[in-house]
């Protein structure tokens, strides 16, 4: 067994928001809190909402997007805990109905099934917040174990923009459980 294979294997997955630019932050504070680290991301992520290349080069293992041909090996090893930052509407709404059109959706609905952790940290602005379907599945996840972080506990930006993303709160839910 190799030291990498002794570390808890933590699932983070990425959604396609603007601040999922910043996701390496998440991995480098996982990889210090010494987390093995395997990222799944939406197809619409992996279009240019952050730096695969750099994610994967961090990581030393592909991204995950697409669902593998039956056979082929599997890259990950079973997850430990997972971890869902930034989690837009679209992704919340269809995981608490069960939907599995992607493999990162199908991967947080068999995470429930598999008793693993699952923290989250939502990246929803205040219009779509407000709409019913969203609360409804957040209190549905909740049912279900589901974690939920407040990313955005800082201060304001000078410009009066939200405060910067609390990457690590997701972490420290985990780190609870």
């Amino acid at each position: 067994m190799t030291e990498q294979d002794s570390k808890p294997f933590l699932y983070v997955v990425v959604c396609a928001a603007g601040i999922a630019a910043g996701v390496s932050r998440l991995i480098t504070a996982a990889q210090a809190r010494d987390w093995e680290v395997g990222v799944f991301a939406t197809p619409v992520a992996m279009g240019g909402f952050f730096d695969t290349a750099a994610v994967e080069a961090q990581t030393g293992r592909p991204i995950r997007s697409a669902w593998r041909t039956p056979g082929d090996p599997r890259p990950f090893p079973p997850p430990d805990a997972v971890l869902v930052a930034p989690a837009t509407f679209n992704t919340i709404n269809k995981w608490a109905a069960g939907a599995a059109d992607t493999l990162a959706l199908g991967t947080l609905c068999e995470a429930y099934g598999l008793g693993v952790p699952t923290a989250v940290l939502p990246c929803v602005g205040e219009a779509l917040a407000a709409h019913p379907a969203y609360r409804a599945s957040l209190v549905r996840l909740c049912e279900m174990g589901v974690r939920f972080g407040e990313p955005y506990s800082g201060e304001a930006q000078e410009d009066g923009g939200r405060p910067e993303f609390g990457w690590e709160a997701g972490l420290d839910l985990l780190d609870r459980l």
